[in-house]
């Protein structure tokens, strides 16, 4: 099980959103390639970056900033916002992103995303953004007018690496985890899924262990980790210690 610090661009700053919305932002840090490095500093083994302009803009809006995190940090690095056609998905795996997250391109443009897979296979992940499993796009400020069980075969048929599933309800809330949405969906599926949205304390990491054996990946920690409630070091030796 990976612990994944997420690292979400805004304006050239780190920062956190409640609930994903525009409007609602927290900056922790003004410079996001010095807190990347943080993270690696404190045992991170694999980081997640978001670039919140480009998800709200359809465009790439920090790619300079996100080549310097990748060419200054060494472990692999994930990431997802405006990346909605495969020139910009090439130019991100050649500036040293590990692997990329799509979300509005998977749901709204099928024939283009399995493009993509095939082009960049065992690099591509989908974003299932969830409201009581109704899936949300363009970040996530409109209704896809389906489920998560709508797309799940067609995510699998076209070889998605990983699945990030994020209950927008509970993004940057701090109030737990939704781990019946998780168990249920890694039943569902044979991808490996990502758990985002209201991992807060050291309780929500030892709750979702016993799914990493059924389906999950990981957990990716956002403001819990900047304020505290979560310590990426005790929760690394205690994922170690299992």
């Amino acid at each position: 099980m990976i612990l994944f610090p997420a690292v979400d661009i805004k304006n050239g700053e780190c920062v956190r959103l409640a609930q994903g919305k525009e409007d609602q932002v927290t900056v922790f840090s003004s410079d996001p390639v010095a807190q990347a490095r943080y993270w690696v500093e404190l045992g991170a083994r694999f980081l997640h970056v978001v670039d919140l302009d480009g998800a709200f803009s359809g465009i790439p809006k920090n790619f300079d900033l996100i080549k310097r995190i990748c060419s200054e940090i060494d472990i692999p690095v994930q990431l997802g916002g405006g990346i909605r056609d495969i020139a910009t998905a090439r130019n991100y795996i050649e500036a040293g992103v590990h692997r990329l997250i799509i979300g509005t391109m998977a749901l709204e443009d099928p024939a283009l995303f399995a493009d993509l897979c095939h082009t960049l296979p065992g690099r591509i992940g989908v974003s299932l953004d969830a409201v009581d499993g109704k899936l949300k796009t363009k970040g996530w400020v409109e209704d896809a007018g389906l489920t998560v069980d709508d797309v799940l075969p067609r995510l699998e048929k076209d070889g998605v690496r990983f699945i990030v599933y994020t209950d927008i309800s509970r993004d940057g809330m701090q109030t737990g985890v939704n781990v019946d949405a998780l168990a249920s969906l890694c039943s569902k599926t044979s991808i490996p899924v990502i758990a985002a949205g209201g991992v807060h304390t050291m309780d929500d990491i030892k709750n979702l262990y016993p799914l990493s054996n059924k389906g999950l990946e990981g957990a990716i920690s956002g403001r819990a980790i900047y304020v505290g409630t979560l310590d990426v070091k005790e929760a690394n030796a205690w994922i170690d210690a299992q």
